[in-house]
């Protein structure tokens, strides 16, 4: 089964929905804590009878849907069709999709020699490498994806350095929005020469972080 890339995705044209890192997804907002129990319920019951299971964030006043394929490594035509199934049933409820201020979080180290500090990581935080693979892969992830994956940027050695940045991957409709705050609130953009893959951006300390999207990639 083959993955979609991003622009395959935005051209299923899925409304209130997003891919952010390899997913497709959605905040379904509730009135109550029961009717979003109600939707948990209603979307776990066509998720078994399709055999492909979303994860379900339930919340008093939202359900977050994170939808990709597990054994394919990535969004495929069933997560399309269980996306528009999914909000069917929201829409029989009364309740609407959306994808506005959704975002997802990387942690990035930026190193010279990502082998060696990887297995520190990878044993304190008690994760293992992504799929199986072995020593030479360049980050570790939760195994339950509830904490930020972290992963090894090449660096040089030159000092002062930043050791730690953010990836903080949007919808590309937010991007703009998303960094005129971030200058109006004080930071400066450092570069943008990757855009819209991704843009560098500086808080007044000079602490950069990484607004990525889907955009310009594989």
């Amino acid at each position: 089964m083959s993955t979609l890339t991003g622009k395959q995705v935005a051209e299923a044209g899925l409304d209130g929905w997003t891919y952010l890192l390899g997913a497709l997804q959605t905040r379904i907002r509730t009135p109550d804590f029961a009717a979003g129990l109600a939707l948990v319920a209603a979307v776990g019951a066509e998720a078994e009878r399709v055999d492909h299971h979303p994860d379900l964030d339930l919340r008093y006043t939202h359900v977050d849907v994170r939808l990709w394929s597990h054994d394919a490594g990535g969004v495929t035509g069933r997560d399309l069709r269980l996306a528009r199934t999914i909000a069917a049933l929201a829409a029989d409820a009364g309740l609407t999709l959306s994808a506005a201020g959704l975002a997802r979080l990387e942690l990035a180290l930026d190193t010279p020699e990502h082998a060696v500090v990887l297995p520190f990581w990878r044993a304190v935080l008690a994760w293992q490498a992504p799929d199986g693979r072995g020593p030479d892969d360049d980050e570790v992830r939760d195994p339950d994806g509830v904490l930020p994956t972290v992963w090894f940027q090449r660096s040089g050695r030159d000092e002062p350095r930043q050791r730690w940045h953010p990836d903080v991957w949007v919808d590309p409709a937010e991007a703009e929005a998303r960094i005129a705050a971030a200058l109006a609130a004080g930071g400066t953009l450092v570069s943008d020469a990757e855009a819209p893959s991704f843009w560098v951006l500086a808080d007044p300390d000079g602490n950069r972080v990484c607004l990525c999207t889907w955009q310009q990639r594989a």
